[in-house]
């Protein structure tokens, strides 16, 4: 037999990934598959306290951003939890832990959706001299973008090296010599960004709100 208290236990952290899962499919277009890891004891979690929360999700659309693979970690969360209503807001302001992860086609997809046009433009101006950015590819864990002269020979594509500095993202150019800084909201903080087996994986931390 059960314990009773192993029991609620139970019951409280799935009702609590049912509302984490309700959030973040608002929050995003479209989410596959979604993994929730809940560490905190009942007492804890009664009284709105969750030591730790470790996310794991696929295939996400989020506001025309796509992400191939996404991890979250958030630890010390204070929450006001109702089960009725299954809704939940946090009553500090915690730091998540992300691991984003993303292919070519994600990237492509991105660059040539109509809201986020602006940055394929943006690109185009300041790393590409004014030529018109026609496709992107990681191939041998290296990013390489090109144009419509470039698109038959993709040979002569140029590298574009991604570089990090003070939390913000920045891709150069080196035939040219020419970086630009990515757009990111200023709440977010860049770590690292790697390319592992044709992924390009973005490390960082932001304050959440819902």
């Amino acid at each position: 037999m059960i314990p009773s208290t192993i029991q609620k236990q139970g019951i409280l952290n799935k009702l609590l990934e049912q509302v984490i899962k309700i959030l973040l499919t608002k929050e995003c277009n479209k989410i596959g598959k979604i993994k929730i890891d809940i560490n905190s004891c009942t007492k804890k979690i009664v009284k709105g306290e969750i030591d730790k929360i470790n996310i794991f999700a696929k295939d996400i659309d989020y506001k025309d951003l796509l992400f191939d693979e996404l991890e979250l970690e958030a630890n010390n969360l204070k929450i006001n939890f109702q089960i009725i209503k299954k809704k939940l807001y946090f009553k500090n302001d915690p730091i998540i832990k992300f691991k984003i992860s993303l292919s070519h086609n994600s990237l492509k997809a991105v660059l040539f959706s109509n809201n986020w046009t602006w940055i394929k433009n943006m690109l185009s101006e300041d790393i590409l001299n004014l030529e018109k950015l026609e496709g992107i590819k990681i191939k041998n864990d290296k990013l390489f973008i090109y144009t419509s002269v470039e698109k038959k020979n993709f040979i002569n594509s140029p590298q574009i090296e991604i570089k990090t500095y003070k939390g913000k993202i920045f891709l150069k150019n080196s035939n040219l010599n020419k970086t630009v800084q990515i757009p990111i909201e200023e709440k977010i903080y860049i770590e690292k960004v790697n390319i592992i087996n044709n992924l390009i994986n973005i490390f960082g931390n932001s304050s959440i709100s819902f």
